[in-house]
């Protein structure tokens, strides 16, 4: 009888441990490098385990508009530095600060953001910089 309340026990700690285990690392990023651009909210998301704002930037080369998918940190991360589910709505011009993605794709990971009203919310308990670092 222990030995099934053993295994039982052993079984639930495992069920609890898989999901930290399949959290991502941030090496798709290029942390090396910042890229600011300005561009037209489509879609803030506040949702768990990442919140993402998605943007709408033109083309530099062919003037088309192009989405950019920026991951940002958790809603509790995001409420740190001041951000709200309202703090961006679709429509609203934003310039952002981002690490690149490694592949090129047209994405990356949220560093900051100025919003309409002139505010500037950095990303999950990093403070911004003037730099954008």
């Amino acid at each position: 009888m222990r030995f099934v309340a053993f295994s039982v026990a052993a079984l639930a700690t495992c069920a609890v441990a898989v999901p930290a285990l399949a959290h991502h690392s941030f090496a798709m990023f290029n942390n090396d490098k910042t890229v600011s651009m300005t561009g037209t909210v489509q879609q803030f998301e506040w949702t768990n385990p990442h919140s993402w704002l998605r943007i709408i930037v033109e083309d530099q080369t062919t003037g088309k508009p192009l989405e950019w998918a920026l991951e940002m940190g958790s809603p509790a991360q995001q409420a740190r530095v001041g951000w709200k589910p309202d703090s961006v709505k679709p429509g609203d011009k934003v310039t952002v600060v981002i690490h690149p993605m490694m592949d090129g794709s047209r994405g990356g990971q949220f560093v900051m953001a100025i919003l309409p009203s002139g505010a500037i919310l950095g990303d999950g308990g990093r403070l911004p910089s003037a730099a954008g670092q």
